[in-house]
């Protein structure tokens, strides 16, 4: 799949989620998943199945491997864009301001993989992403805006599913910085960096038919 393509994929995948109702979100995915359809329509056959098996969630430990899936992806996409870009391509503080972005995310993969390992898990590694922005900075901040405001709504979606308290505790630390990094990527993009009263969560079969493209293994 070509990077153009992947990324206006992904971006179609945003606005749409964000038109229709969660309800008609739900369908869509769980129509593109029939018959391992994901799988193959997705470039990323076997990061789109290791991405999967992150979401049994039957356990506290499959919920920290879910959002360390999902902590990797965003991690990767800033180390990587920031190597690709420097200051001349943004305005004046933005590059900083996305490199701090970088080392939260960076953050959030030790704390977790460290909350793994204390609780004698296997953490999943990371993966290999294709991200498509190419070397437009514009398409960059557009795919961060997009990547953060995913994030946010799959921590809430999943936050119901852990059992210890201290996790949960935990995990609100890291989805308040989220909500932060989306805010401020919103504002960068021409959005209102407050949209709503609330946020909407999203399932995991939700966030695997927005975030799964990018993961090609």
């Amino acid at each position: 799949m070509q990077p153009q393509r992947l990324q206006e994929r992904f971006l179609v995948a945003i606005a749409t989620e964000r038109r229709v109702t969660r309800r008609g979100v739900l369908v869509g995915s769980v129509r593109l998943a029939t018959g391992g359809a994901l799988a193959m329509t997705f470039a990323g056959g076997i990061g789109v199945r290791r991405f999967a098996s992150a979401q049994e969630l039957a356990s506290d430990l499959d919920v920290l491997n879910y959002a360390l899936t999902l902590e990797h992806l965003e991690a990767a996409f800033y180390r990587q864009g920031l190597e690709v870009f420097d200051g001349a391509d943004f305005d004046a503080g933005v590059f900083d301001n996305l490199a701090a972005i970088r080392d939260h995310e960076a953050a959030h993969v030790a704390a977790l993989t460290e909350a793994i390992e204390s609780m004698d898990g296997t953490p999943v590694e990371e993966a290999d992403y294709d991200f498509g922005y190419g070397n437009d900075p514009l398409a960059f901040l557009a795919v961060a805006a997009a990547l953060e405001k995913t994030g946010v709504s799959a921590y809430d979606g999943v936050g119901q599913f852990l059992s210890d308290p201290d996790l949960l505790t935990a995990a609100g630390g890291i989805v308040a910085v989220e909500a932060r990094h989306a805010s401020y990527l919103n504002e960068l993009n021409g959005e209102s960096p407050f949209p709503a009263a609330f946020e909407t969560p999203l399932a995991p079969e939700e966030v695997l038919a927005i975030a799964g493209p990018f993961i090609v293994s």
